[in-house]
């Protein structure tokens, strides 16, 4: 008869249990019907501590790991460090803006020893190689077949001219295929024949009747080697390529590897995340600037008149601004190949164009002059051939550089903007 009493003393019980008056069924009762108190956790303090020393240890777990996959990673070290020698060596040896050893054809009627004099200069400089031939016909059909580059013709009255008022007439025919070159041979010919009449007039004892005399100085590039030019800004290029390009690789590669989303569910900050990924491509462009800085000094005889920390400190803004372009891009696209893509079109053929590294942007439109202002690569080249062949001319060093400073906080701060810590 007492066990259905029990059974509903023990459903009494856990109802009231339920209701938070007593114990649960099967446990003594406490001494008072309420809860007794927990103590507050201290959150303030433990993680005024967590962040004091765990900021600094995922900031260095997050580096590391950057680094770790540089070192695994082939391709990143062949572009930072690999991709220099070689640009530098294509540029440095195979390009070149200078025409020297241009084959011209000699067409003389009438040999005498002023013809011969005139024509011993070509033969003694090493911007020609000179072909004697024997008619303009011949020498026409040689330019047909592009044999040579230009032709030189004195007529058989070349002598008897060239002691009357007026001179004596030479006639130049230059192959204008290619404007540049045809620029500077016409330009070579008149050193020549200029440095002919001052030497002819010399021999004879009489003085030059010329309507004026050019005494001309070149500064900051007195050899006029186009190697000088192109260095200096091919750096810019290579800096583009290490800090947009790697940096448009790297958090694509996050999200398309899964590891962003291991990232997001860590304590870890965005602003720990952009710092991380920064650091070690930093360091790597540096290093990349490094070697191309001292290839082209030592390897191509390339004067660096500025100073070095100068260099190094515009160098850094450049490499921050392009990191940033590089991290825009991967952060917007969230693919590897998108974001290669878009970083070769957006900053190394930009670079490679618009920024004065071959072109000059004074002689181009005034729209695209305008188009030149965003491009980081402009002000680096600006910067980079002062230094290299004037010196520490401040007053082209301090503008360029303070434009370099807003462009790498525009792209950093709106890379930090653009990386935020959720799933889209």
């Amino acid at each position: 008869m007492s066990q259905p009493s029990e059974q509903s003393s023990l459903a009494t019980r856990f109802i009231r249990w339920l209701a938070g008056r007593v114990g649960p069924p099967g446990r003594p009762r406490s001494n008072g019907s309420a809860r007794p108190a927990v103590a507050p956790y201290p959150t303030n303090r433990v993680r005024h501590s967590t962040d004091r020393g765990g900021g600094r240890m995922r900031l260095r777990g997050l580096m590391r790991k950057e680094f770790l996959q540089i070192l695994r990673d082939p391709s990143s070290i062949a572009i930072a460090l690999l991709l220099p020698v070689v640009l530098l060596l294509i540029f440095g040896y195979g390009v070149s803006l200078d025409a020297e050893h241009v084959p011209v054809a000699l067409v003389v009627e009438q040999p005498n020893a002023d013809t011969a004099s005139f024509t011993a200069c070509f033969q003694g400089s090493r911007y020609f190689a000179p072909v004697f031939l024997r008619d303009l016909r011949e020498a026409e059909a040689a330019l047909m077949a592009r044999r040579v580059d230009a032709i030189v013709h004195l007529r058989s009255d070349f002598s008897r001219q060239l002691r009357q008022a007026g001179g004596a007439p030479v006639q130049i025919v230059v192959n204008g295929v290619d404007a540049n070159t045809g620029r500077l041979i016409v330009g070579y010919i008149q050193g020549v024949w200029q440095t002919w009449l001052v030497q002819h007039a010399r021999d004879r004892g009489a003085p030059l009747n010329a309507p004026l005399q050019v005494d001309q100085r070149i500064w900051f590039n007195s050899e006029l080697r186009s190697r000088n030019f192109l260095v200096p800004g091919l750096i810019a290029i290579i800096m583009t390529l290490i800090g947009a390009l790697l940096t448009a690789l790297v958090m694509a590669r996050e999200w398309e590897r899964g590891t962003m989303e291991a990232l997001l569910v860590t304590p870890v900050t965005m602003r720990e995340v952009l710092f991380g990924k920064l650091v070690p491509y930093f360091v790597l462009g540096t290093g990349g600037m490094a070697l191309s800085v001292a290839m082209g000094v030592w390897l191509f005889g390339v004067p660096l008149r500025g100073s070095l920390a100068l260099l190094f400190v515009a160098s850094s803004l450049f490499l921050l601004a392009a990191l940033g372009m590089g991290l825009l891009i991967s952060t917007a696209t969230k693919n590897q190949f998108v974001a290669g893509q878009v970083a070769i079109i957006t900053t190394f053929l930009p670079a490679f164009i618009l920024s004065g590294f071959i072109f000059d942007i004074g002689s181009m439109p005034r729209v695209v002059q305008a188009i030149t202002h965003v491009i980081a690569a402009r002000y680096f080249v600006a910067i980079l051939q002062t230094l290299f062949l004037a010196g520490n001319v401040w007053s082209v060093l301090v503008p360029n550089a303070l434009a370099l400073v807003l462009m790498a906080a525009f792209f950093l701060g709106m890379s930090r903007r653009k990386l935020r810590k959720r799933l889209e």
